[in-house]
């Protein structure tokens, strides 16, 4: 089984930005975007074989058990980020791996996918796509 964990980067901040500067459009317009995303993200996993477990606010998991390229569907994700709005993933056998994968990714450099099964590797930086 793969499983695939992707959430928004930096979104709190955003959403803090939106508080302090009282910007009710904007945090309305921010959570609309992120709902169009993640809907959009959800159904682009469907269409690969994914079961998705979890959709809402800025993220989406899933797996399946099927051999999939995960980094060519997050290259897929990608299409989907709303303005301003980057994602990071992870992806491993299960949902803890894919969460460490995924803090992985948010630790170092954001915009990207990990894969559990890599962060050891010396040569990491040939298998994590990032947007470069």
């Amino acid at each position: 089984m793969k499983y695939i964990s992707i959430d928004g980067d930096d979104v709190g901040r955003k959403i803090t930005s939106c508080y302090l500067s009282n910007d009710r459009n904007g945090l309305a317009e921010l959570s609309q975007s992120l709902q169009v995303s993640t809907k959009a993200i959800s159904i682009k996993l469907q269409e690969h074989g994914f079961d998705v477990i979890f959709c809402a606010a800025d993220g989406v998991v899933a797996s399946t058990e099927l051999d999939v390229d995960l980094k060519s569907i997050f290259s897929e994700i990608r299409d989907f980020s709303p303005e301003g709005v980057t994602f990071s993933a992870g992806a491993g056998t299960n949902l803890r791996e894919s969460y460490i994968a995924l803090t992985s990714a948010k630790s170092n450099g954001k915009n990207c996918l990990h894969e559990y099964s890599e962060l050891d590797d010396a040569s990491k930086e040939n298998d994590i796509v990032q947007n470069n």
